[in-house]
């Protein structure tokens, strides 16, 4: 059987413990080293066999998988983050199915909630946004109908921009023609890695301070009012609010 395990964002404490136990024991690691932190192959078992995927076409990924599963290896595939956001593992499981080989999958930590971790905010607050919208800039691969950044903007929710900070100025310029100006903005560069760099502004100013700040790849870009202090609080814990595990009090 072939793993295929989400990462985390960088930091290899926030790796699960399932995750970590199936690339410990695993005798063939295929790692997405362009992103992946190497730490996280730190306690590889002795005499693994590890391939940096970074410089291998999908053919030879799947060799790899192949050659491993008809030797009855131990085989795991590291992806950054959690594999489901842009991960590209569906076509290697697709392919795998076809071939007749069985597979998993291990949710990992997403890069887009260690953002959140570490710019200490929360995404959905009541009164302000309770959507949350991933995408990324249109670039070499174009995005389809209806899912053009501009056209995701008019939500007006909070959006969370992947593999796009290399085009922040086109992005901010896009995104102002949707949110006001002053729209809190904010880049997180490799969070939870210990070169993290976080970046703050508004859609006004957030593209020089990212040029000013020499990030232009591996960040995220997170854009809406979620990043400000004007909030209602949740009903959740509001004591005149009853639900099924508490009766409010009446004032």
């Amino acid at each position: 059987m072939v793993s295929f395990i989400g990462a985390g964002p960088g930091d290899p404490e926030l790796l699960t413990i399932k995750g970590k136990k199936l690339i410990d024991s695993a005798d063939i690691i295929i790692y997405a080293g362009s992103l992946v932190n190497p730490q996280v192959l730190s306690d590889a078992k002795e005499g693994a066999v590890i391939y940096n995927s970074a410089g291998m076409n999908l053919e030879e990924v799947l060799a790899v998988m192949k050659d491993g599963e008809e030797k009855g290896l131990k085989v795991v595939r590291v992806h950054t983050g959690d594999p489901a956001v842009y991960g590209a593992h569906r076509e290697q499981m697709d392919a795998l199915e076809r071939m007749g080989i069985a597979y998993e999958v291990i949710p990992g930590v997403s890069s887009f909630l260690a953002a959140a971790a570490v710019l200490k905010k929360e995404y959905t607050l009541p009164g302000v946004s309770q959507t949350v919208i991933l995408t990324r800039m249109e670039g070499r691969t174009p995005m389809p109908e209806g899912e053009k950044l501009l056209d995701l903007a008019r939500h007006q929710a909070t959006m969370i921009i992947f593999l796009s900070v290399g085009m922040i100025e086109e992005l901010a310029s896009t995104l102002r023609q949707a949110y006001r100006e002053d729209t809190p903005a904010a880049v997180v560069y490799k969070a939870t890695w210990e070169d993290q760099k976080i970046v703050r502004g508004t859609l006004r100013d957030i593209a020089d301070k990212v040029k000013a700040a020499g990030i232009c790849k591996t960040a995220l870009t997170v854009v809406g009012d979620f990043l400000g202090d004007d909030y209602e609080l949740s009903k959740l814990y509001d004591k005149t609010f009853t639900h099924e595990f508490r009766k409010g009090v009446q004032e």
